[in-house]
């Protein structure tokens, strides 16, 4: 078996837990503590979460999205090829060394995904900017943790309460979608949007872009 190669650490801003990257032969995986958050295997449920995002927005104009957290960039790239040449990315990173890592060691991975030119990287928790907006965005992504039972940062627990739903909201343009990415199902959590005044469908997603590995879920919650 060919063994992992440590290539880099981050500290979580806030929270003080440590991301570590690894390569193991063309692979790379990023690594909480034993939980591996996120690996280069995996790219099938991020990348729906695009496509399936931009599917919902009907085709229109000059679309601006938020993306909360790079992760590899898989959900960036789908969107990218979805989109026209006029859209808008926002893509919120918290932890600047995961952009660095896109630039550096999974370079090719990115593919020059950061360079487009309907790219704004904002190194931010994409909270803040959810909070700064009001009827900005056609849709919000956000992948930033295991889902609404968060793992990598208590204030991530932040953007699925009803304050956080409700900042959302008002975020997004109407008819505008908010788009999250989680592990697991997650009832209270699908009441929640419902109960936040958002129209909200369940998707069952294969963690592989080939339709196999585990079922992940995104809730498209869009704005009435």
């Amino acid at each position: 078996m060919i063994a992992r190669e440590l290539l880099g650490t981050a500290t979580i801003p806030g929270g003080g837990e440590e991301l570590r990257l690894f390569r193991r032969g063309g692979d790379y995986m990023i690594v909480l503590d034993r939980n591996e958050l996120m690996s280069s295997r995996m790219s099938g449920s991020e990348e729906a979460l695009a496509t399936l995002t931009i599917a919902r927005l009907r085709g229109r104009a000059a679309p601006h999205l938020l993306i909360g957290g790079y992760g590899m960039g898989f959900t960036l790239r789908a969107a990218l090829a979805a989109l026209p040449q006029d859209a808008r990315i926002t893509v919120a990173e918290l932890v600047p060394e995961i952009i660095e890592w896109a630039r550096g060691p999974m370079a090719a991975l990115a593919a020059g995904c950061l360079d487009d030119k309907r790219v704004a990287v904002d190194i931010a928790d994409v909270g803040a900017l959810i909070g700064q907006a009001s009827g900005t965005y056609d849709a919000i992504l956000l992948d930033v943790d295991n889902g609404p039972d968060g793992l990598v940062r208590r204030a991530n627990d932040g953007l699925y309460s009803r304050s956080g739903l409700a900042a959302a909201k008002t975020a997004l343009k109407p008819g505008g979608i908010l788009a999250i990415w989680s592990a697991a199902p997650d009832k209270p959590f699908a009441r929640a949007l419902a109960d936040a005044g958002f129209a909200v469908d369940e998707v069952a997603v294969r963690a592989r872009s080939n339709g196999k590995g585990a079922k992940h879920v995104i809730w498209f919650a869009a704005k009435k």
